[in-house]
């Protein structure tokens, strides 16, 4: 998966890097489809103090993507809430396509038993 992770009025630290990577490395885990993840990382100077780091996650897979977003006043907590929130999703996309699946199969079996009856 690509990662594009970029900032504003916010230093990018080897630390927040990592932790980025890592966040994005267990997104890849529960889906392999997933082409890029574009990481935003932002600091708000007038907004609500006890909220002031933003992050934004956007995940491209085939179909629709995924957008995430959440403010917190420590970098590293907005950045867990945020991989929480795509998790779920991709959790929830994972469970519909299998449902899906799983409809078809079964409507094609009693299709073939209609067949040989």
């Amino acid at each position: 998966m690509k990662l594009v992770l970029s900032t504003h009025k916010v230093t990018l630290t080897e630390g927040l890097k990592a932790h980025v990577h890592h966040c994005v490395e267990k997104l890849d885990h529960i889906d392999t489809h997933v082409i890029c993840a574009f990481v935003n990382l932002e600091r708000d100077h007038k907004g609500i103090p006890e909220k002031k780091f933003t992050c934004t996650m956007k995940l491209t897979l085939p179909g629709q993507g995924l957008i995430a977003r959440d403010s917190e006043n420590d970098m590293y907590a907005a950045i867990d809430l945020v991989t929480k929130k795509v998790q779920a999703q991709l959790r929830k996309r994972h469970s519909k396509f299998k449902a899906k699946n799983t409809r078809v199969a079964g409507s094609a079996k009693r299709a073939v038993r209609a067949v040989a009856a």
